[in-house]
């Protein structure tokens, strides 16, 4: 393709499309048109306003950005393919507001330890029975989300370096609340009285890509995994999720797998039953139902063939903002649960790949009883923390004897 009629295309619909809302994605199928439409847009003499609308996407070859006609971009079909910029929305739905000032009206969603708290879902994963041996040191995790709040006591040991999305150069701080529920979940490391997450010890970073209303573009996501990858993140936390399939999400999510990310997804709160939300639909990503203390599916969650596993998302007490404390329940919830899990396995065992994770996750689930049509258990870091520091130690055994074995030839 030459690079400059299609431009100049360009140039023209984002002028034209100052006032339109509908983003598209327009993704390259060579690399040499690719680079030179960046170049131009790097020298591009044009309005602020219109420069940055305009966002990069590395990861996929891509752009995305508004476009006030798709027509005069037909003709470059053979060399670019476009679809809409979709929005996406975080998986959850608020109960009644508590902090540790009303903690009487739930005292039955946590266990105290000392001045410490775990919250039910917490002990019922059984990470507690890890941490003489994990607590998820070393492992870092992408939360794409609505920021994190750095201030929180029970998280400050645990919030590392993160990027904002929606606004460059500023701090991805939460204006939502979600974000920083689900770092409390995966990593809350309370040292006086607070919560503790399940892996207490792991490295959050938070990508901001959510608004303050909890939506965000497709290509805001892509971003995040985008960045997640560059920064090497070890795994990618995603509790949001939409009905339709995009191509030009697939194609990150399949570029970060490649990269041995292990993106884990939430997969619905519509209750549907034989249906999940994308991105957890991709075969590459673990994908996550919620259920109740009771060990029964939630009824908001999705069902079906396509969830690997499933991790508490009823009633969930976590971090919130300003300091405070919130319970929600979701299956963005459950997904907060296994990436901590997740972490624990990468701390014990850095190099298990991401087939390697879901297999054990779902090998070693436990089998929920009281669900006869569930295709899938529920997750128990107590299990696959044994099961993958007994294949370790098996493995050193068989070196061991190998190495005797050679040196006595």
């Amino acid at each position: 393709m030459d690079p400059e009629p299609f431009i100049e295309t360009l140039h023209d619909e984002i002028h034209l499309s100052s006032k339109a809302k509908k983003r598209q994605i327009i993704r390259f199928e060579n690399t040499e048109d690719y680079d030179a439409c960046i170049d131009f847009i790097k020298t591009w003499q044009a309005p602020p306003e219109e420069k940055q609308s305009i966002q990069e996407l590395k990861i996929i070859q891509a752009i995305s950005c508004p476009i006030h006609s798709l027509q005069s971009l037909m003709k470059f079909t053979h060399a670019v393919s476009i679809e809409e910029d979709s929005t996406l929305s975080i998986h959850y739905q608020a109960d009644n507001y508590h902090s540790f000032t009303n903690q009487s009206s739930i005292r039955s969603h946590f266990y105290p330890v000392g001045n410490q708290l775990i919250p039910w879902g917490v002990k019922q994963v059984k990470a507690p029975l890890t941490w003489t041996k994990t607590r998820g040191s070393e492992v870092r995790i992408g939360v794409i989300d609505t920021g994190v709040d750095p201030t929180h006591p029970d998280l400050k040991p645990s919030i590392y370096r993160g990027v904002n999305l929606l606004f460059p150069g500023m701090l991805p701080n939460d204006d939502n609340g979600h974000g920083t529920h689900i770092a409390g979940i995966i990593a809350g490391a309370s040292t006086r009285k607070g919560i503790l997450g399940v892996a207490p010890q792991a490295s959050i970073h938070a990508v901001k890509a959510f608004d303050r209303l909890g939506s965000a573009y497709v290509s805001d996501i892509i971003a995040g995994i985008n960045w997640c990858v560059e920064n090497n993140m070890d795994i990618i936390n995603m509790s949001f999720g939409m009905s339709s399939y995009s191509k030009a999400l697939e194609n990150a999510v399949q570029h970060a797998y490649k990269a041995g990310k292990i993106i884990i997804a939430s997969c619905g709160n519509e209750g549907k039953k034989a249906s999940v939300d994308y991105p957890a639909r991709f075969p590459q990503v673990v994908s996550v139902g919620a259920i109740t203390q009771l060990n029964r599916i939630a009824p908001f969650s999705n069902k079906g063939k396509r969830i690997d596993i499933y991790a508490p998302g009823e009633k969930i007490y976590s971090c919130w903002l300003n300091g405070n404390y919130n319970e929600l329940s979701g299956t963005s919830m459950a997904t907060a649960h296994v990436s901590g899990v997740v972490a624990l396995m990468l701390s014990t065992k850095p190099n298990l790949k991401p087939l390697q994770i879901k297999k054990t996750l779902k090998q070693y689930a436990v089998t929920l009883t009281k669900e006869v049509k569930a295709s899938a258990g529920q997750i128990n870091a107590r299990r696959v923390i044994n099961a993958i520091t007994k294949t370790r130690s098996l493995q050193k055994k068989k070196i061991a004897r190998r190495s005797i074995d050679g040196h006595s030839l």
